[in-house]
């Protein structure tokens, strides 16, 4: 299930984050470079509480942080899902829309289907979805898009990790700023 929240965080804690002018670390992967800068613990904290509360479940967070993506900068397609992150398998992800600058246009998070695989990757090895990914990872021609999610400041976006997804557009000529959270959930007692 894919949800939405709109107005997901105070105006105080959103424009704090509008107004941060930290400067963004690349994080190069095997195929590709982010750039990212960390979460105050606190705010991660924040985070969980108010999604578990949203899912009435207890949100263990995997990873989280800030990402950039700008001309000449994280600027492929990225087609992929989040089948492993630091050795763990997430249950969902999120994307938290901070700014985008291109508001009149389309843009936000695209969910794509795989013209062999379909919406999610249930293949057997991790061989397997590395060839995937390595070979199909900005091949538009490989993938038909379903749907796009609009960007919109301080709106929150939950979708479980195995969906293929990307940003949308793929390149920003300005700074597109956005958190993403992998995390596990698990029923409360």
């Amino acid at each position: 299930m894919i949800y939405i929240i709109d107005n997901f965080l105070p105006a105080n804690m959103f424009n704090s984050l509008k107004l941060d002018t930290g400067l963004f670390n690349e994080f190069k992967t095997p195929n590709k470079s982010f750039w990212v800068k960390e979460l105050p613990e606190e705010f991660i904290k924040y985070l969980c509480t108010r999604i578990g509360k949203i899912e009435n479940k207890n949100i263990i967070n995997i990873l989280s942080f800030i990402r950039e993506a700008k001309k000449n900068q994280d600027n492929e397609w990225g087609i992929h899902n989040d089948s492993i992150i630091n050795n763990q398998q997430p249950d969902r992800a999120i994307v938290y829309y901070i700014e985008s600058p291109n508001q009149k246009k389309l843009n936000g998070t695209a969910f794509w289907e795989h013209k062999k695989y379909g919406e999610v990757y249930t293949g057997n090895t991790n061989k397997q979805y590395d060839e995937l990914i390595k070979n199909d990872y900005n091949k538009k021609k490989k993938w038909k898009l379903k749907s796009v999610i609009g960007y919109k400041p301080n709106r929150l976006l939950s979708y479980p990790c195995n969906y293929f997804h990307s940003k949308y557009p793929n390149e920003f000529e300005k700074s597109r700023k956005v958190i993403v959270m992998f995390y596990k959930t698990n029923e409360r007692k």
